[in-house]
């Protein structure tokens, strides 16, 4: 899968063979994005399904539940096969016949930019007047390195209640000598406003191309809230491929962990398995 979609394929965790997928109508301007998150258990594809997740905000009520039946009929009618290529090719079908119904013309597209900022700046406000008087600099932890082929990857986390905390941790870091030289500093967050109910959250790339979105993506699915997660990676000369994109991951899921802002991997395996699995044939037998 990974030859085939590149950087949109992402490893979560290796070891609980748990992946994630964003799908687009368009790779150039996509309007819609589903990403898809599987976990295959060891069982398939011979005797049981993937158990599946699809994130997207916009994505519910009729829309959701068409979707995901589409998807079980395609493990219904392939049962025993390899079915992700044609779930993921199924959503993406999904995504471009909705882009053609709905087309925003340019007035449209202007006013939702406005309403998007005016909503963030909302945000930004609330989380202020939650907490007025939060001047200090969080306590920053460091996670274990990891180590591939010369290139080092350490994750480090601070509690995080407001956007200028967010700025008071890249800064405390980037004194840091060692911190401040390294190839990239990717990092994201995520802070939960009680009185709008929502979460105020962003990352940032730091020249690793989709790096950011990656790792706020595991912070959504993990939900977690009012932390700040920064993985430094040191190049060592040697590509890695997308191995750099499952350090970087796994560097962030040890340490929120380790300072229990989520359950165990294990736990979080099996929380991820309640979420949506789907259901077996009774009489799969007969096919």
């Amino acid at each position: 899968m990974a030859a085939i979609y590149g950087d949109e394929w992402c490893v979560i965790d290796d070891c609980a063979k748990i992946f994630c997928i964003r799908i687009s109508d368009d790779t150039d301007d996509p309007k819609w994005t589903v990403c898809l998150q599987v976990m295959l258990p060891n069982e398939y594809p011979g005797t049981a399904p993937p158990i599946y997740q699809l994130n997207a905000p916009w994505l519910e009520g009729q829309e959701r539940a068409d979707l995901s039946n589409s998807l079980e009929e395609i493990y219904m009618q392939n049962i025993g096969e390899s079915i992700l290529y044609l779930w993921v090719e199924k959503i993406r079908d999904f995504l471009i016949q909705k882009s053609q119904m709905i087309e925003p013309g340019p007035d449209m597209e202007k006013k939702t930019e406005k309403e998007d900022v005016e909503c963030e700046d909302d945000l930004i406000l609330a989380c202020q007047l939650e907490n007025p008087e939060i001047e200090e600099l969080p306590p920053i932890d460091h996670g274990i390195p990891i180590t591939d082929r010369r290139s080092t990857f350490q994750a480090h986390l601070a509690p995080v209640v407001c956007p200028k905390q967010v700025k008071m941790v890249l800064a405390k870091l980037y004194e840091n000598k060692k911190i401040a030289s390294a190839t990239h500093n990717v990092y994201a967050y995520r802070i939960y406003c009680e009185d709008k109910q929502t979460f105020l959250q962003d990352c940032e790339d730091d020249g690793e191309t989709a790096a950011g979105g990656r790792l706020l993506h595991l912070m959504e699915i993990l939900n977690v809230r009012n932390v700040m997660v920064v993985v430094s990676r040191w190049f060592g000369g040697i590509l890695l491929g997308p191995d750099r994109f499952k350090h970087i991951n796994n560097c962030a899921r040890n340490i929120l962990v380790e300072k229990n802002y989520t359950n165990s991997p294990e736990e979080s395996s099996k929380a991820l398995g309640k979420n949506k699995k789907v259901k077996k044939d009774k009489k799969r037998s007969e096919h």
